[in-house]
């Protein structure tokens, strides 16, 4: 086993463990909850550095929590499969002491991030936070995992909202659901990898449970829903024409997307999970971002 890293470099394997870059996932839609909050209450889709600051802050630390959790929890388990037990826990690259350190220091930024937003933000910081670690048992007793996954990344926007505004509104909300139904549809590609060892170790998910090409069509409902979700919320914020540029851009993204993979043929799984899921939230708030600058004052 290798030697456990410790100071910077230790800190480097955390963030590579928790693979810190794919906050690229969320982020964008929190970002697009953030201007959004900000025309509806500003006219502007800048809510100033303090806010855009301590949202982005609050993202990445309440993401990093989720996944040092994550791999906290399932090392055990990432030690006996081929795909996972090269990952810093198992492999000995980061000792649990240090990985502890590091998810406590997470948690306890976040908070702080919350507190620096609003009293709303902060008192609900606990749920969210909550929310995003709960995923890390659900896999060990119900194949509906992925969706749970969806919600703990899906909130993104709704929070983002609350930070800026504080309060809610069902704009966020049916944006949630549009981040949730795409969530659950790519994580369910990614789990198709591991469907015989899950079904070796009784560990659940839904290739596990109805077959990779169940789970295949069930992912890929999952993204149609999301598409008209994202429609919706446009709809319901009153963006302009760029914003449903956006929409289209999204579903002939989540469509290539969709085409990589088969239950079949996993060779492009990698492509389809990684690579066109960070097109998508980057894609879709690009042109939310554009949209808000072009609007009329």
């Amino acid at each position: 086993m290798a030697t456990a890293a410790q100071g910077w470099r230790g800190f480097r394997v955390f963030l590579e463990m928790i693979k810190v870059e794919h906050s690229v996932f969320a982020l964008p839609f929190a970002l697009t909850g953030m201007v959004w909050a900000s025309l509806a209450t500003g006219g502007t889709g800048w809510p100033g550095a303090w806010t855009f600051g301590w949202i982005v802050v609050a993202m990445v630390t309440c993401r990093s929590a989720a996944m040092a959790f994550n791999r906290i929890a399932d090392r055990d388990v990432d030690a006996l499969n081929p795909r996972t037990r090269v990952r810093a826990l198992p492999a000995g690259l980061l000792s649990l002491r240090t990985a502890n350190l590091y998810f406590f220091g997470s948690c306890a930024l976040f908070f702080v991030a919350a507190g620096m937003l609003n009293p709303l933000a902060l008192a609900l910081s606990p749920v969210a936070l909550g929310v995003t670690l709960a995923y890390s048992t659900t896999k060990r007793f119900t194949p509906l995992c992925h969706f749970v996954l969806g919600l703990s990344l899906g909130i993104a926007p709704a929070a983002a909202w609350i930070a800026t505004t504080g309060s809610l509104a069902w704009p966020p909300v049916v944006l949630t659901l549009a981040v949730a139904l795409w969530t659950a549809g790519f994580d369910l590609i990614y789990s198709l990898q591991d469907e015989a060892f899950d079904r070796e170790h009784g560990l659940r998910s839904l290739p596990q449970t109805i077959g990779g090409a169940r789970a295949l069509l069930v992912s890929r409902l999952c993204h149609v829903g999301a598409v008209v979700a994202l429609g919706a919320a446009v709809a319901l914020v009153g963006a302009g024409p760029l914003a449903w540029v956006g929409v289209l851009a999204a579903a002939t993204m989540l469509a290539y997307e969709q085409s990589l993979v088969r239950a079949d043929d996993l060779s492009k799984v990698d492509l389809a999970f990684f690579t066109m899921n960070g097109f998508v939230s980057l894609g879709f708030f690009a042109f939310v971002l554009v949209d808000a600058i072009a609007r009329p004052r």
